[in-house]
This record gives C-alpha cells, structure tokens and sequence, in this order.
C-alpha cells in the first residue's frame, strides 16, 4: 500500500513514498526550496547538472536561440546548431567515432546504438543475418525503454516488465568487491571478467551476436566500478575476433565526469558506438546521441541503403544542440575536466577516512564519479536487509545535513546492497568538496548509529 507522501497534484511523481520538496531556484552546486533550506548537490541530480545550477550564460544564450529557431524535423532540414554540435562531439570523442545521431536522452541513446549494430550486419551481409543479440551485464544500467531495459541487468528494474522484455545474454560485471571468481586483485578480476564475454559469445554463437555494451566507469547500477586496462584490451580483441561490435556507454561518465572526456580515455581503446546524453549539455536540455565510428557509418549510409530505419521527433533538435555546443565549449573554456580530475583526486582522499565506520564496506570511483557502499559486516561483507532500507536512511538523514546523493541497491544480488553515487559538479571547489565531506561524514556517523 502506498504511504502517499507525494504532494497532492496533478502530478504522475515517480514514488508515491517520497514527500518531495519544492526546489525555487538552483545557484552554481546549490539548490534552495521553498522554506529557504540550502542542499549542496553531490549527484548533480543524477550525473547531470555538471556545470552546476542556474548559470546565467547558457539561459542568455537559449533565450537568444529560442528566438532564432527552436524546432525542425532532421527528416527535412538541416541547422548550424545541429552541425555544429556534432562537430563538437566528434572532437570530444577518442578515434574515429565521428558520425554523431542525436536523440533526446541516454536511454534513447542506448537504444539507438542497439538498432544501430543490427541495422549494421543487414546492410553488410542481408535480411538474412542472424547477428542481432546484444550481449550486456548485471550490474548495468542501459536505460529503460523496452529495448534499452532489455540490456539492463538491474533485476528489480526489469522484473515488472520481463514478459516485454528480449532475453539478452548477460555476463558478469567487473565488480570487483563482489567479484564472482574469488579473485584478490582488481586486474584478476578485470581479466576474468573479460574471459567471461568469450565465454558467453562461443556459448551463444558468434553468428547471433551483434554488439556487447559496456559502462566504462559504472553508474547507478554499481556507482564507481571500474576495470584495469586489461580489461578494455582484451574485450577490444575478443569484439575483433569475433566480429561484433563493441557498444560504450558513457550516458553516466561522459564529458570530464571521470576526469578524462569519458570513461575510455581511461583505458585507451576505441568502441564503434558511444552512447552519450547526460553532460553534453549539462541538463540545460534534454539531449543524447549515439555515436558512430567510420565502418559503422560508411556501411550503412554510404555502401548500404543510405537510411537509418530509426526516428524521433526531437532527434536532432536544433534548440537542444546549440544548448549542448553551447555547454561543451563552456567546459573546453573553463578548464572543468581536468578540475574534475584535480578535485576527485581530493575528494577521494578525504573520503578515506569514512572507512573508521563499520557500515562503510567500499569506497571506488575516478574522477568526480564516486561510489560507497554500505555493509552491515565490514570483514565478511555481509549487506543490510532490503527491510533496513540503508540507502533511505543515508538519503533523509544526507538532506537533514543540506546534502543530496543518489541512493541505489540490488548490487549484491538484485534485492539487497545499498550504495550511493556521489558525483557533484565538475566545477566544483576545493572548499565546496570539503563541505560535501564534512556533510557526508555527519550523514553516514548518524546513519551507523541508527542502522548498527
């Protein structure tokens, strides 16, 4: 039964459970309600708002372009904005991913990058191909459109819905805290998780299998995980051999959130398809964008049929996409990445100290993309009750201390784990991460009283 704690509206809220305060205005990593309470914004909303909050530069420039133009359809025309933002991306991108189709948001993207590897191996080889799964992970968020949540593996997100749902092959994740062939080290575990993908293609067939995506720095479904480079190594040759392509997701970890431009600069390989929304305009927006790599774009608009069976009606939008140029050159001129990695190295050292209380189990993450998860059993790794709701708790008790963080679960076996992303503005200060800190810390002291 619903405890209805939402405001009494017209409003569809997404939780009937939660009493949601009225945000009134945001100010650079701030957010005010309206009883005049101040929130330091640690997740950016949800990887989001990297630029922060009420920057008056960009509303000047979308109200000038609103003015301009705000809509065509990509079907009929075209509009600087939109080439220009897609010159953008494509400098922005590693390689030679140059070809850029914008969508609305990450899950679009996703799906997009999807019906994009299909459309791909009916061009190239016809109708008759039967290269069309997509091989994803558990502990992966892709999305949640019908065809992007088929790639999740976020079992609570996906159980609703399973009759709708293709039964993608799964493997498993580069978790390393939980890894699932006991390994001591995070390269033994990023070796085996790569094995596992050659595994799992031989037992599907290579003839069946399309694409493989993959985070490279993991977002809500195990908030800061990440492999060695080995592991991008060995999956760039496993994807090579077999002839399939390999997918990015960079929705969560994408322009400077990790430090580098994305989470692969990290690694040093190239996919032929990065999924990417979130930070490229900084939630200014709604925007997103799958982008290709040459073959991928030559063999279906070139040599193939030379149209992409695929369309929204905000794909492309001209207003959107100045937005977004607009944002990334505020990143370029700012500096914002490499403040990222300067004040994630910060952040990450002073979050250390959290480990002196026992319901703190591991702190991971690169750049400005950290996660904590939380255990009831620091040595036998032992996670809370679902019933314990560890995750609320360190949310309410996180907002009482003016700080916001974005809470998950199910990392431990789809019910239980509770962990939080902490990913606030790359433009944020050094003294700004050391008041996060402080607020955090208070957060999590009187969370451990409450859940010990």
């Amino acid at each position: 039964m619903s405890q209805n704690k939402a405001p009494k509206n017209n409003v569809f809220y997404r939780n009937q459970n939660w009493h949601y305060p009225k945000i009134e205005k945001g100010e650079g990593i701030y957010l005010f309600d309206d009883k005049g309470n101040r929130y330091l914004d640690a997740c950016s909303g949800s990887a989001v708002a990297n630029i922060g909050h009420g920057n008056e530069a960009v509303a000047a420039y979308t109200a000038q372009q609103m003015k301009r133009i705000a809509f065509t359809h990509l079907s009929r025309w075209t509009v600087d904005t939109i080439e220009a933002c897609a010159e953008r991306v494509s400098q922005w991108t590693p390689g030679d991913l140059n070809y850029v189709y914008f969508v609305s948001g990450g899950s679009e993207a996703t799906e997009t990058a999807m019906k994009m590897a299909r459309q791909y191996y009916v061009e190239r080889d016809g109708q008759g191909t039967s290269k069309w799964k997509v091989i994803s992970k558990w502990n992966a968020f892709h999305g949640n459109t019908l065809g992007s949540l088929s790639m999740t593996g976020i079992t609570e997100r996906r159980k609703i819905y399973d009759p709708m749902l293709v039964n993608f092959p799964k493997i498993p994740q580069f978790y390393h805290y939980r890894n699932p062939w006991g390994c001591g080290t995070l390269e033994e575990t990023s070796i085996k998780a790569a094995e596992a993908l050659e595994q799992e293609i031989i037992r599907q067939g290579a003839q069946n299998i399309a694409a493989f995506i993959t985070e490279a720095v993991v977002g809500a479904a195990c908030p800061g995980a990440h492999p060695t480079k080995t592991y991008f190594e060995m999956v760039r040759e496993i994807c090579n051999k077999y002839d399939i392509l390999l997918i990015v997701d960079e929705v969560m970890s994408g322009f400077g959130r990790t430090g580098e431009k994305f989470g692969i600069d990290h690694f040093g390989i190239i996919p032929d398809i990065m999924t990417v929304a979130k930070g490229m305009s900084c939630g200014y927006t709604p925007i997103g964008a799958a982008v290709a790599n040459e073959e991928v774009f030559q063999t279906i608009m070139v040599k193939g049929t030379g149209q992409f069976i695929h369309g929204h009606t905000y794909a492309g939008n001209p207003l959107s996409c100045g937005v977004a140029d607009f944002v990334m050159n505020l990143v370029e001129e700012k500096g914002y990445v490499a403040n990222a990695t300067a004040q994630g190295e910060y952040l990450m050292e002073k979050l250390k100290g959290l480990y002196q209380y026992p319901i703190v189990g591991e702190i991971r993450g690169k750049g400005l993309m950290t996660g904590i998860e939380f255990v009831k059993n620091q040595a036998t790794k032992e996670p809370f009750a679902v019933g314990d709701n560890v995750k609320g708790k360190i949310t309410a008790n996180g907002m009482a201390e003016g700080i916001i963080v974005y809470p998950g679960g199910g990392s431990v076996d789809g019910a239980r784990g509770d962990h939080i992303l902490i990913a606030p503005p790359i433009n944020i200060t050094k003294e700004q991460v050391d008041e996060l800190a402080d607020a955090l810390e208070r957060t999590i002291k009187f969370t451990c009283e409450q859940a010990l």
